[in-house]
């Protein structure tokens, strides 16, 4: 064995190591960046999903646009009043939580309710459907195709199948959008948590055709419309939608509804 050797290929491995370790410290004074204190604290107080639900990446990227003063303080639909107020505290600014949101799916077409043309057997997923003739078993094409996509997608076990359609657990959604962007029916929306009045209807056929697709799908006769003593629910395309904002909660055109479709 030659020692020499060794002791020569030791010292040039140790040299290039110094070298290296040199320029990396150089470079790390020069490329440093410094970090607000805040965007760690922040980040320290918010839950640590990373769902995107805010409109960024991940909880990281909230964190350095609520101190750069590009995103408000209540920016995090997961964290709710309990994160807002400490985020609050940490930038020195008075929090006012926001309304709490929740997903809903605007369809009451269940197994026993909704018409089918044909049996399906295949994958079980609702962006195949897409491939499928008719876009899916059920009769009407605007109805929630009930093979779970937006049960999958959820981070929070907010949404569960349930006699054939999706429906969303109220306390346990943090309305971080995860299903709004999975449903290929676009069928799931965003609404107060406190709201007592939603159509769970979504299609735009003209009535006759939604008589022979559901049992208790809105057939746009206008009944609610008309009966509204604050102008809160309007027909567009065949479908009812009501204005939470102007909502009083009244329940007039829930109790009107021929097909009983307005929880």
């Amino acid at each position: 064995m030659n020692i020499l050797a060794i002791l020569t290929a030791a010292v040039v491995v140790g040299g290039t190591g110094i070298v290296i370790g040199f320029f990396l410290g150089i470079s790390g004074e020069k490329f440093h960046v410094e970090v607000d204190e805040r965007e760690a604290a922040i980040l320290g107080v918010l839950p640590g999903n990373n769902c995107g639900g805010c409109g960024y990446a991940g909880c990281s990227g909230l964190a350095a646009a609520i101190v750069k003063g590009e995103a408000p303080v209540n920016q995090c639909p997961v964290g709710g009043a309990s994160v807002t107020e400490q985020i609050g505290a940490i930038m020195g600014v008075e929090a006012q939580a926001g309304e709490r949101m929740v997903a809903f799916v605007k369809c009451a077409g269940t197994c026993e309710k909704a018409s089918i043309d044909y049996e399906y057997s295949g994958n079980e997923d609702c962006a195949a459907m897409a491939y499928v003739p008719g876009g899916g078993p059920k009769t009407c094409n605007y109805g929630c195709l009930g093979y779970g996509s937006c049960v999958r997608a959820c981070p929070f076990d907010a949404l569960h199948i349930v006699d054939g359609i999706a429906l969303v657990d109220k306390d346990a959604c943090k309305a971080c959008g995860k299903c709004l962007d999975v449903c290929p029916k676009n069928l799931i929306e965003f609404v107060p948590y406190a709201a007592k009045h939603i159509v769970q209807c979504s299609s735009k056929d003209k009535g006759k055709d939604v008589m022979k697709a559901c049992s208790v799908g809105c057939i746009g006769c206008k009944i609610c419309e008309k009966n509204c003593p604050v102008d809160a629910v309007h027909v567009t395309d065949n479908i009812a939608y009501i204005d939470q904002e102007k909502c009083t909660k009244c329940g007039i055109c829930a109790e009107k509804c021929p097909k009983k479709i307005i929880l």
